[in-house]
């Protein structure tokens, strides 16, 4: 029976707590809880991320308005590791703290996740990716306009703030082959970390709580950082389509998609002297 305060008639502390009487707007809230905890988990992985990249890349150049030089690859590595660490450890308490569409259907695929989650997580994730690097250019966009040269310049030169593209020499096979190693090692690294075989249950629950959603972190930090700073140098070590694809979304909505889509078409199929890809 709910435990119940004689003095106000109302669900002790305790009684909500140990989920024997959850309150009537807990019930109500349904999946919301864990998409917003992985939406959040992205933005702030992006934020962290995206936001490194702005501030060491945007004060490189002789007489940049952010003052001397605020970093080099160390900084981006752990800048990055930093925000992977902390989405995970927000994340991870409420939702399963995958912030990676990639994680999430290898969840689904191998540890019976469930298939009605996925395209929510996923949209969550996509989502925050966006609003995170929404954020990050609000932020440096009157740096990027003097980097730039003005408010309407957009151009590739501060496209790669972010999503950094591939080394130029490095082919498709060799870009998929640095990614996809790192992302198994990140998943296999947070796999160790969230196994719980000292408990009588293989399987948790979607929220992990305590020493588990710190372990996570901490793991997800250290596993950022050393992938960066060892393998992660051709490709800017994506390894998240949501850190990926939402950046992108964002530079296409702010006015990079113009100077994207002809860098593209010129690449591929176009063959006069005035571009700089025919340039002799």
């Amino acid at each position: 029976m709910t435990q119940v305060d004689l003095e106000q008639g109302q669900p002790s502390l305790n009684a909500m707590r140990s989920g024997t009487n959850p309150p009537l707007i807990a019930r109500k809230r349904g999946i919301f809880p864990e998409l917003a905890a992985e939406f959040f988990g992205v933005l702030i992985l992006v934020v962290f991320g995206t936001g490194v990249n702005c501030a060491v890349t945007l004060s490189s150049n002789p007489g940049s308005v952010l003052g001397p030089p605020k970093g080099d690859w160390v900084s981006v590595s752990f800048g990055r590791a930093a925000g992977i660490g902390l989405g995970v450890w927000i994340s991870s308490r409420i939702s399963a703290g995958h912030v990676n569409p990639a994680a999430t259907l290898a969840m689904a695929i191998i540890r019976e996740f469930s298939w009605k989650k996925v395209p929510l997580y996923v949209f969550a994730q996509l989502l925050g990716g966006i609003c995170g690097a929404g954020i990050v250019y609000g932020n440096y966009i009157h740096a990027i306009d003097a980097f730039e040269g003005g408010r309407h310049i957009r151009t590739l030169a501060t496209a790669g703030l972010f999503d950094p593209p591939a080394a130029d020499y490095l082919t498709n096979i060799s870009a998929f082959f640095e990614e996809f190693l790192g992302t198994a090692i990140l998943l296999f690294a947070i796999c160790s970390a969230r196994d719980k075989r000292e408990g009588t249950d293989s399987q948790e629950p979607t929220g992990i709580h305590g020493d588990t959603a710190e372990r996570a972190a901490i793991v997800a930090f250290i596993t950022i950082l050393g992938i960066s700073i060892s393998i992660g140098a051709q490709t800017g070590f994506s390894l998240n389509p949501a850190r990926d694809l939402g950046p992108r979304i964002l530079t296409a909505m702010v006015g990079y998609g113009r100077q994207v889509g002809v860098s593209a078409y010129d690449f591929f199929f176009y063959t006069g002297k005035d571009s700089i890809f025919n340039k002799e």
